[in-house]
């Protein structure tokens, strides 16, 4: 959701203190002083931001805007916003730099942000954060919210600019067009009619049952409807309630993954499937399953949750 209060003050959401404090590495670039016009060489419009280097990040926002997006590779609407804020950012022309925080890899940034659900994005204004949005929203949105945001910054004396290369213009990297039916699931899901992406997911694998993109979105867009609207409070609540009851279960489960909680999930999951009776235990499995391929077979988290699975099979 947008903050409604963006367009009027700061407003710090987190606690950024000790990432302030902590000892910046080497600057991106050379930086001019901070203030009205002010410019500042960066590497790239878009950076890659860690644990370490975020310090310089804030420095930076002295100057410049620096919108942060939180994401990890696991998370389906992330890389349907990512491309979104980044075209945004490049043809703002350096009014605004884009940081990008891998919740995974960056654990101290996560908690800091208080990264409860992903995608989530937040501004940075004079180093102070500014909330902005969580989910994958439509352009005409992350257009809206950016135009705040820029009017926030001018409000509070950030109205520097970004130069990449001696101010060479940096262009969006061309994307190969999507197929067709992968394009149509891409258009439903920024409108939020997930029935109809997992329907054209579902007739691309028809098409070609060898589709790993249409089988990874189908997973994710699946998980997406199933979380649509849920109350997480109450979830929690029926789910504690009744230990056993599966429904409950995996709908909890569901929320903590699209949130970005992985090993709550499967251990949730793994706890239900070693209480249940063995004749009752095929759609936790298979729910297993589902959830482990939405991660990827290479992370640690699928390959420890996998292990114990097959302990709790054999």
């Amino acid at each position: 959701m947008t903050d409604p209060t963006l367009g009027a003050s700061l407003r710090g959401a987190v606690d950024l203190s000790s990432l302030r404090n902590r000892p910046a590495p080497a600057a991106p670039g050379e930086e001019a002083p901070a203030g009205a016009g002010a410019g500042v060489a960066v590497p790239s419009l878009v950076l890659d931001v860690t644990d370490e280097t975020f310090p310089q990040v804030l420095e930076l926002s002295r100057t410049v805007p620096v919108v942060v997006d939180l994401w990890a590779e696991w998370c389906g609407p992330c890389k349907q916003l990512s491309p979104i804020l980044e075209k945004v950012v490049v043809e703002l022309g350096g009014r605004v730099v884009l940081a990008k925080v891998d919740v995974d890899a960056n654990p101290q940034l996560s908690q800091a942000f208080r990264a409860q659900s992903i995608p989530m994005v937040v501004a940075l204004v004079a180093g102070q954060p500014v909330p902005m949005f969580t989910g994958a929203v439509p352009e005409q949105q992350v257009r809206e919210v950016f135009a705040q945001l820029l009017q926030l910054a001018a409000q509070n004396g950030v109205t520097g600019a970004a130069t990449v290369d001696g101010d060479a213009p940096q262009e969006a990297p061309a994307e190969p067009p999507l197929p067709p039916l992968h394009a149509e699931a891409f258009a439903a899901i920024e409108e939020g009619d997930y029935s109809r992406a997992i329907a054209a997911y579902e007739r691309a694998l028809v098409e070609n049952p060898r589709d790993a993109e249409a089988r990874a979105g189908l997973g994710q867009v699946r998980l997406l409807d199933r979380v649509q609207g849920v109350d997480l409070q109450a979830a929690r609540a029926a789910a504690a309630s009744a230990p056993q009851d599966v429904a409950a279960q995996f709908t909890v489960a569901d929320l903590d993954l699209a949130g970005g909680h992985v090993e709550d999930a499967y251990g949730r999951l793994l706890d239900l499937f070693a209480q249940l009776p063995a004749d009752e235990r095929t759609p936790v499995r298979e729910r297993l399953l589902e959830l482990f391929a939405l991660v990827g077979d290479a992370d640690p988290r699928v390959i420890a949750a996998r292990g114990r699975l097959a302990s709790l099979l054999f």
